[in-house]
């Protein structure tokens, strides 16, 4: 008898197009779980509505993209359930059943919440939507009683709390419904965007990872390098240039040359953005010859089947949690 895998649950906000940031902090990390685990990747449209419902603008459009840059960057709906949030209904179904049961303070300590308010500006993400979102996160994983969760340092709060809600509701109807998931640590390189902040679309400082040639080489020209080095012939400080953590990153064998170059000045920062450029070009080739064969109609395809999938469990989970609270 073969004996189940365990199962993971992550997601990501259709927003628009993937970047390099996506694909060294979470897509090339999907790719490799799939050998391992049962694997639901969730388009997270209901998160993204919670910071977009004042110009949800092309929700749909953003999430073909989204779906098709996962294909093509190796996710395999063969072997993974891909589906989007909102053509799961439990998902707000049991969002409800444990919005009920938090603790307001259990919310309200979360800090990317505090965060996102300081940090995002042009939205008002001062809603009861978005002080709720980490319980809406806990009903995505728990509605698939995932095992596990792949995430970095900063999300383990969130993780936690989805935590606390599985013993809070063990306590409160004396059952095992859910397992408590467990952070599965992915180790991700901080990549920051061309400017030097958090690589993000908002900033428009990122390279995507469809970017045609041409515009990948402008936009590398634009990055930010070694503030404290102002002429060619001065020593280089690589560890403090954004353009050597690129080469950290993606072309790590050549990376130690070219930061011994840099710090003796026999590289110049021109130089420097211009051969990165030509190896991230050589990198993202493979991704967008993928991304253009892939057609709108079979990405829906994915997409209807992968909520078919994710049904068949979510309606098994939420039939156990009405019969918990007394609802069936």
């Amino acid at each position: 008898m073969t004996t189940p895998r365990p199962r993971i649950l992550s997601g990501m906000r259709p927003t628009g197009p993937l970047h390099l940031g996506h694909l060294v902090g979470a897509l090339s990390n999907w790719v490799e779980l799939q050998q391992q685990y049962d694997c639901f990747f969730m388009v997270a449209d209901w998160h993204a509505l919670m910071s977009e419902y004042e110009r949800p603008g092309e929700m749909a459009q953003r999430v073909e993209q989204m779906v098709s840059d996962w294909i093509a960057g190796g996710v395999d709906p063969k072997r993974s359930v891909i589906f989007r949030q909102s053509d799961v209904p439990e998902h707000l179904e049991l969002y409800m059943v444990l919005s009920i049961l938090t603790p307001l303070g259990w919310v309200e300590r979360v800090p990317t919440y505090k965060e996102q308010l300081r940090e995002v500006t042009g939205r008002d993400l001062a809603t009861y939507g978005f002080l709720g979102y980490p319980v809406l996160q806990a009903a995505d994983i728990l509605l698939y009683k995932a095992n596990a969760v792949p995430v970095g340092e900063d999300q383990i709060p969130h993780l936690e709390l989805t935590r606390e809600i599985v013993r809070r509701f063990k306590f409160l109807y004396n059952t095992d419904i859910f397992p408590e998931p467990k952070p599965l640590l992915t180790e991700e390189a901080r990549l920051l965007g061309l400017d030097g902040r958090k690589m993000s679309k908002s900033y428009d400082n990122y390279i995507g990872l469809s970017e045609d040639p041409e515009s990948l080489r402008k936009k590398a020209q634009k990055m930010f390098t070694d503030p404290k080095r102002i002429k060619m012939t001065d020593a280089g400080h690589p560890e403090e240039c954004n353009v050597c953590h690129y080469w950290q990153v993606f072309a790590p064998n050549e990376a130690p040359a070219v930061w011994e170059e840099c710090r003796t000045s026999k590289r110049g920062c021109t130089k420097n953005k211009q051969e990165l450029a030509e190896r991230l070009v050589t990198l993202t080739e493979p991704f967008r010859k993928n991304r253009s064969q892939i057609q709108s109609g079979a990405v829906r395809k994915i997409l209807d089947e992968g909520a078919e999938r994710a049904r068949a469990i979510a309606r098994e989970t939420i039939r156990e949690v009405r019969q918990a609270v007394g609802m069936s």
